[in-house]
């Protein structure tokens, strides 16, 4: 990642470009009437909340030492932590004798964020890699106002000129020589093919695929919301990430907080919707039968427990429905062996997308599409 980001002029000299990284302050959480700067909750806890957080942190630090819980993931993975694969976080957080409800909401609120799913649909070795994975103190994050969208952008400058849009794939097949691809009344044939997609797609595309039985995916909700003026907000400078205790979303992210401008009236903000509670299947029906309107109306009325004159900003919504947004780390789902085959897949088809880690990263995506790559390169040039 850090080749790629080198190229992409990100990364100079080892030292990451300061404008990329989250300005501060870059996270606020509201909760008990009031903001603290940071997520993890610091206001009205007891001496018996401290203490939990205190020594959770402590066992994540002994986790981290381990060596095992890296990213990308596959470069530390072993089998001397198999057994927290087959629980889930929240049980294995019973199991070490914790019970603050606050942490309770912080780790939920962890595992919600980066995998669409409460502690207890976690696989509780994913959600002790969520906090082992990185350094404590690491810098970070990186983030632009158009997101990786930026990143996009750039890989486009290099390789737009081969790129094909607003053709859909309907069928992909191996043939003696590789691997042929159609799309509308078109063929495209090739050594061979990386299928970058999520590879729930691969049984409807792939001749004889079978089912997956261990990819379970995450139902989300994002809007951009367009402020003509940032709400009236006592108590806390603007942060790039806003969150609310005890609410069922994810807050929202501030597009222009990595603005350089001295004045910044009008805004977008991005409001992130995991629809964790309840199964994936049902979760993506709500999702489907539910209008725009309804959906306007429940992001307004969480935003206006913390901002009472948020309809009074706000000139457009536009809302995002996505039925597969990331793959679910299920208990099981990262020792699976349907996902270690095919994450060691080799052949004319190879697959390369973030879920073949288990966990929707970007960290995990380009892991996979290198591996993928070189693979084909191997084949190709020996």
């Amino acid at each position: 990642m850090s080749e790629l980001f080198e190229d992409l002029g990100a990364l100079k000299n080892g030292q990451w470009e300061e404008r990329y990284l989250a300005f501060s302050p870059q996270e606020r959480l509201f909760l008990y009437g009031r903001w603290q700067e940071g997520l993890e909750p610091a206001v009205g806890l007891t001496p018996k909340d401290r203490d939990q957080f205190q020594r959770l942190e402590h066992l994540f630090s002994e986790f981290r030492k381990s060596g095992s819980f890296t990213v990308p993931l596959e470069l530390g993975l072993s089998s001397n932590f198999q057994d927290l694969d087959r629980i889930s976080f929240s049980d294995w957080l019973r199991q070490q004798g914790f019970d603050s409800r606050l942490l309770y909401w912080y780790m939920n609120y962890a595992c919600r964020d980066d995998y669409g799913a409460l502690a207890s649909d976690t696989s509780a070795w994913a959600g002790i890699h969520y906090f082992s994975a990185r350094e404590s103190e690491e810098k970070g994050p990186l983030t632009w106002p158009e997101g990786n969208g930026w990143i996009t952008r750039r890989l486009l400058e290099r390789v737009g000129e081969n790129i094909r849009t607003t053709q859909m794939v309907h069928r992909i097949t191996e043939t003696r020589r590789g691997a042929s691809v159609f799309a509308g009344e078109t063929e495209f044939q090739g050594e061979f093919v990386i299928f970058a997609a999520p590879t729930f797609l691969a049984p409807y595309l792939l001749e004889n695929f079978p089912r997956l039985r261990d990819f379970v995916y995450s139902p989300w909700l994002t809007a951009n919301l367009t402020l003509d003026r940032y709400p009236e907000s006592r108590g806390a400078e603007p942060s790039w990430d806003t969150v609310f205790l005890d609410s069922p979303t994810l807050g929202y992210v501030d597009a222009m907080h990595q603005s350089l401008r001295t004045h910044v009236d009008r805004t977008v903000w991005t409001f992130y919707w995991a629809l964790a509670e309840g199964a994936p299947a049902q979760n993506r029906k709500v999702l489907l039968e539910r209008d725009w309107a309804y959906w306007k109306e429940a992001i307004l009325q969480d935003l206006e427990r913390v901002h009472s004159d948020i309809r009074r900003c706000v000139s457009r919504i536009d809302i995002m429905r996505m039925g597969h947004a990331m793959i679910r780390p299920a208990a099981g789902s990262i020792f699976s062996e349907e996902r270690r085959r095919l994450s060691r897949r080799n052949g004319r088809i190879l697959f390369s997308n973030s879920d073949l880690s288990g966990i929707s990263i970007f960290e995990e995506a380009q892991y996979h599409g290198v591996e993928a790559a070189q693979k084909v390169l191997r084949q190709l040039h020996g």
